[in-house]
C-alpha cells in the first residue's frame, strides 16, 4: 500500500503540470472550446489512475519477468537459446507494441494505404527484433557498446542516402515508436538481468543500459528496406490534423475503450505465452510469487486501457488544437517558445521515462540521481520541440540539418563520457518518445503545420520523434561528461 501510495503521489507530480499548462493557455491565449477541453481534463484523469495501477503492474510482473528471462539466458550457456528466444520475444512485443500501431496507422493514412498498417508493423518488428537479438548477444559475449551504436547508426545513414527525406523521417520516428510502454520495462528488466549475472560488477553495471537504444535502432532498418520494394517514388496524402468530436465529452471515450481493450490484450498475450512457457521449463517460480505475477499482468492490463483511453480520447486532439490556435496567432515565436515548454512537462508523464529513472538510480545506487537525468531530459525535450516547430515555419530548414550533425555529435562524444552514459543516453532517448509523445507532441506538430500556410502536415511533422529521440541522448552524454570532469575534479583534490 505504501507503494502505490508513493507512486500516486509521483504520478500526480508528474501530470499535474501539463494540465496547469493547458488549463493556462484555454484561459489566456487559447479559444479552446467546452466539449474538447473537459475530454482532456477527463483523459487527464485516466492518464493518472492509468499510469499508477501500470507502473504497479510493471513492478509487480513485467520486470520480474525481464530480469527472471534474463539471468535464465546467461545461464543455459547456449548462443542459439538466446538468439532464437530474444528474437522471437523482440518480434511480438514491437509488433503488438500500441505506439508502433499509432505510427503504422497514420503512415497508411497519409500514403493512401501504399503502406499498410500490417506491412508497418510486421518491418518494424522485424528490424528491432534483429537488433535486440544482436544486443542480447553483445551482453553475453561483451561486446563494445559504442562499436556497435557506431555501426548501427552509419549503416542506417548510408541506407538513408538511397531513399526521400520524407520516408526517412519515418524510419527514424518508428525507432522511437518502437520503444512504448510495454516494450521498454521488458527490455530493460532482460538487460538487467543479464548484466546481473557478470563477475565483474563495473561490467554488469555498465552492461544494465544500452539495449533499448540498440533495438531502437533496428526499426529504422525495417522501415529503410522497405523503400527498396515500393514502387512508387513518393508519399503522397494528407493527415487530418485538426479535428475533435465537439458534441459529446464522453463520446470518444466510449469509441475507445473496446479499441484499447483488444490491442492491449494483443500487446500482452504474447508476453504471458512466454512467461507461462518459462516458468514450467526454466523458472519453476513458486505458487505464491507465479500468482503475485499473474495479478501483476492484470494490474499492466488495467493500467494501460486506462491509460491509452485518457490518450488518445483526451489529449491527443488537445495537442491538435493547441498547436493550431497557437501557429494562427501569426508570431512564431509562440508555437515555438510554448511547445518546448510542453516538450519539457510532458517528459514527465511517460512511463517508460518513470521505469527507466528509477531503474538507473538503483544500479548507481543513487551515484546518478533521477531528478538529474529528469532535468537534462526536459531540457533535451524542449530543445527537441523547439527546433521541430522552427523546421516547421523556416521551410528552408530540412530534417538532415539536424539528425546528421546531431547524431554524428553523439557518437563523437560517447567516447568523452564514462562508459555506462552511453547505455543510458541511448536508452533516455529511445524512452523519450513514448506514447504521450506519440499523441500529443506529434499531434501538436499536425497543428502547427496545418495552420502554417506554406508547411504540409506529412512532410513537416513527421520527423517531430526522431528529434525526441535524438535530443536526449545529447543532453544525457553532456550530463555524462559533466559528471567525468566532477569526478576528476574529486580525484584531484
Amino acid at each position: 500500500m505504501h507503494t502505490l501510495i508513493e507512486k500516486a503521489k509521483e504520478v500526480l507530480i508528474a501530470v499535474l503540470p501539463v494540465v496547469i499548462f493547458v488549463v493556462i493557455l484555454r484561459f489566456t491565449i487559447v479559444p479552446i472550446p467546452n466539449i474538447p477541453f473537459f475530454q482532456f481534463l477527463l483523459g487527464a484523469v485516466a492518464v493518472k489512475i492509468g499510469l499508477i495501477v501500470l507502473l504497479f503492474g510493471v513492478e509487480l510482473a513485467i520486470l520480474p519477468l525481464g530480469e527472471n528471462m534474463g539471468t535464465a539466458f546467461v545461464k543455459s550457456n547456449k548462443l542459439w537459446f538466446i538468439i532464437i528466444t530474444v528474437f522471437i520475444l523482440g518480434f511480438f512485443i514491437n509488433f503488438a507494441e500500441p505506439d508502433v500501431n499509432v505510427l503504422a496507422k497514420q503512415v497508411a493514412a497519409i500514403s493512401n494505404n501504399i503502406i499498410s498498417t500490417f506491412t508497418i508493423r510486421t518491418l518494424v518488428a522485424l528490424g528491432a527484433a534483429t537488433l535486440l537479438a544482436l544486443g542480447a548477444i553483445r551482453i553475453v559475449k561483451n561486446y563494445s557498446l559504442r562499436k556497435m551504436l557506431i555501426i548501427a547508426y552509419t549503416l542506417a545513414f548510408l541506407l538513408s542516402l538511397f531513399v526521400s527525406s520524407d520516408f526517412v523521417a519515418i524510419a527514424f520516428d518508428a525507432s522511437g515508436a518502437a520503444t512504448g510502454a510495454i516494450t521498454v520495462p521488458l527490455v530493460l528488466a532482460l538487460a538487467l538481468g543479464m548484466a546481473s549475472m557478470k563477475r565483474d560488477s563495473k561490467s554488469a553495471e555498465e552492461n544494465s543500459f544500452g539495449l533499448v537504444g540498440i533495438m531502437a535502432s533496428g526499426a529504422i532498418f525495417g522501415v529503410l528496406l522497405l523503400k527498396f520494394f515500393l514502387k512508387t517514388e513518393e508519399i503522397t496524402g494528407s493527415l487530418p490534423a485538426y479535428n475533435f468530436d465537439n458534441t459529446s465529452v464522453f463520446g470518444p471515450f466510449l469509441l475507445e475503450i473496446p479499441i484499447m481493450i483488444r490491442e492491449t490484450f494483443l500487446s500482452l498475450m504474447p508476453i504471458l505465452v512466454l512467461f507461462l512457457i518459462f516458468q514450467k521449463y526454466k523458472f519453476h517460480l513458486s505458487h505464491i510469487h507465479f500468482r503475485r505475477m499473474l495479478i501483476g499482468f492484470f494490474y499492466t492490463f488495467s493500467g494501460l486501457v486506462i491509460f491509452f483511453v485518457g490518450v488518445h480520447a483526451g489529449f491527443m486532439n488537445m495537442g491538435s488544437i493547441i498547436g493550431y490556435q497557437l501557429a494562427k496567432i501569426g508570431n512564431p515565436i509562440i508555437p515555438i517558445g510554448l511547445g518546448a515548454i510542453l516538450g519539457m512537462l510532458i517528459i514527465l508523464t511517460e512511463p517508460a521515462v518513470y521505469v527507466l529513472t528509477h531503474q538507473i538510480e538503483d544500479v548507481t545506487n543513487g551515484y546518478i540521481r533521477r531528478k538529474t537525468i529528469l532535468t537534462f531530459l526536459s531540457i533535451g525535450m524542449a530543445f527537441a520541440v523547439g527546433l521541430s516547430m522552427l523546421k516547421i515555419i523556416v521551410p528552408s530548414i530540412s530534417l538532415w540539418h539536424y539528425i546528421l550533425p546531431g547524431y554524428c555529435f553523439s557518437l563523437i562524444m560517447m567516447f568523452f563520457t564514462p562508459k555506462i552514459f552511453t547505455g543510458i543516453s541511448f536508452d533516455s532517448g529511445a524512452v523519450s518518445s513514448g506514447p504521450m509523445t506519440v499523441t500529443f507532441i506529434l499531434a501538436y506538430s499536425q497543428g502547427v503545420a496545418e495552420a502554417v500556410p506554406h508547411a504540409d502536415v506529412f512532410k513537416d511533422s513527421f520527423g517531430i520523434i526522431v528529434m525526441v529521440t535524438m535530443m536526449p541522448v545529447i543532453a544525457l552524454l553532456i550530463l555524462g561528461y559533466i559528471y567525468k570532469m566532477k569526478s576528476k575534479k574529486v580525484g584531484v583534490d
